[in-house]
C-alpha cells in the first residue's frame, strides 16, 4: 500500500537518487578539482558506505511513499564493486518502474554487459566536450572525448538507452555546443545541455560563467531547424527540442536561469548515508544510516521517510542570488558525496 504524501510546497516524491561512491577516476574542475582531490585525498573508507542490503532496504521502505524511480549515481558508480548485484536486488523491488545510472562512461566496455544482464536499460553518460583537447583539459586525467565516444557506442550496441550530459561554462566548452548537437543527431542517443551550477563549495562558481539554456538555444538554432517538443512528464528537468528533418530530439537543463523547484520530487542518499532533500543541501543531511545501524525497524525508517519529506521546504535555484550563493559558500555538500 502506498502512502501518497508530499512536501511543505505540495510537491510529491518519485525519485530516489542513491550515491554508491564519493570515488571518482576523473578530475574535474567543477565537481572534484585536482587541486583539492589530489593523490593523498582520503575517500571514505568501507564501513563508511552504505551496504548494498541496506540500500535496497531504504528503496523498499521509499517505494511505501511513492518512489517509482531510482537513480544510481556517485562519484563514478562503476568504481563501485559488484554493482550489479544491486541493480538486480533493487529491480526486485515491487513499485520500482525505472533505474538509470550516472557514469562518466570509462568503464562501460568492462561492467556494462553485467549490468545490462541485471536488468539496468538506462544510462546518462556525462561527457563535456567532443574535442579531445578540450575534454582532457576539463576531466584532467588526460582521457581523451574519442574513448568515452567508443564506449557510448558499445552501451548503444548491447541495447542501452544512453543520454549524454553536457555542463556548459563560459569560455570553457561553449564552443563544443553546435559540433555535439551536430554528432549525435544521427546517433541514437539524446544531449542534454546543462547550465552551470554552483553545486559543493570548491568549483569556482558564479553567474559570469553561466551559458543560459537561451544563449545556448540561439546557437542551435543557427545551425540547425528544430521546434520544441512538449513534456513528458511532471517534474521533467529538461526541455526537448527536435530536428525537424529527423526527429532527434535534445534537451537543455535550465537549473539557472529557469529553476525547476517546482516540480522537484528527489529524495537523495549521499555515498556516507544521509538523506538530503535537494542537490544544493548544506551539509546537515539526516544520518539514515546511523539510524539503521541503531536498530531502526522499517516502520520507524518509514515514519522517518515520510518527516523528512513532509518538513521538505528546499527551492534554492528559486532563491539563487549573489548573496545566497555568498552565504552559502562552504556549507554545502561536495557532488561527489550526493551526484548530480
Amino acid at each position: 500500500m502506498v502512502e501518497q504524501i508530499t512536501d511543505k510546497l505540495g510537491r510529491p516524491i518519485r525519485d530516489l537518487r542513491l550515491s554508491v561512491t564519493d570515488r571518482c577516476n576523473f578530475r574535474c574542475d567543477y565537481c572534484m578539482p585536482k587541486e583539492i582531490f589530489g593523490d593523498d585525498f582520503v575517500f571514505l573508507p568501507k564501513d563508511e558506505l552504505l551496504t548494498f542490503d541496506e540500500m535496497v532496504r531504504i528503496a523498499q521502505v521509499y517505494t511505501r511513499l511513492g518512489v517509482k524511480k531510482i537513480r544510481i549515481t556517485g562519484g563514478e558508480p562503476l568504481l563501485r564493486r559488484d554493482l550489479d548485484k544491486l541493480i538486480y536486488q533493487l529491480n526486485q523491488l515491487e513499485g520500482v518502474e525505472d533505474i538509470g545510472l550516472t557514469t562518466n562512461g570509462l568503464l562501460l566496455k568492462k561492467h556494462g554487459q553485467k549490468l545490462y544482464d541485471a536488468g539496468l536499460r538506462r544510462i546518462n553518460v556525462s561527457l563535456d566536450a567532443i574535442d579531445d583537447a578540450v575534454f582532457q583539459a576539463i576531466n584532467n586525467r588526460n582521457i581523451k572525448a574519442s574513448t568515452i565516444l567508443q564506449q557510448i557506442d558499445y552501451a548503444v550496441a548491447i541495447g542501452f538507452q544512453v543520454k549524454v550530459n553536457v555542463v556548459v561554462q563560459k569560455g570553457v566548452n561553449d564552443d563544443q555546443i553546435v559540433p555535439m548537437v551536430q554528432y549525435f543527431k544521427d546517433k541514437d542517443v539524446q544531449i542534454r545541455f546543462i547550465e552551470f551550477m554552483d553545486v559543493g563549495n570548491d568549483n569556482g562558481w558564479d553567474f559570469s560563467k553561466v551559458v543560459s539554456k537561451d544563449e545556448m538555444l540561439e546557437m542551435i538554432e543557427q545551425n540547425f531547424d528544430i521546434e520544441p517538443v512538449a513534456p513528458k512528464y511532471y517534474g521533467e528537468v529538461a526541455k526537448y527540442y527536435q530536428h525537424k528533418d529527423n526527429k532527434a530530439q535534445f534537451g537543455l537543463i535550465t537549473s539557472v536561469s529557469q529553476s525547476f523547484c517546482s516540480t522537484c520530487t528527489r529524495a537523495r542518499l549521499s555515498s556516507d548515508g544521509k538523506f538530503y532533500g535537494c542537490l544544493f543541501s548544506t551539509v546537515d543531511g539526516f544520518n539514515v544510516k546511523s539510524f539503521m545501524r541503531n536498530g531502526a525497524t522499517d516502520n520507524e525508517l518509514f515514519e522517518q521517510f515520510k518527516a523528512l519529506w513532509n518538513i521538505r521546504d528546499d527551492r534554492y535555484s528559486d532563491e539563487r542570488t549573489e548573496q545566497t550563493v555568498a552565504n552559502r559558500k562552504r556549507k554545502k555538500i561536495n557532488m561527489n558525496y550526493i551526484g548530480g
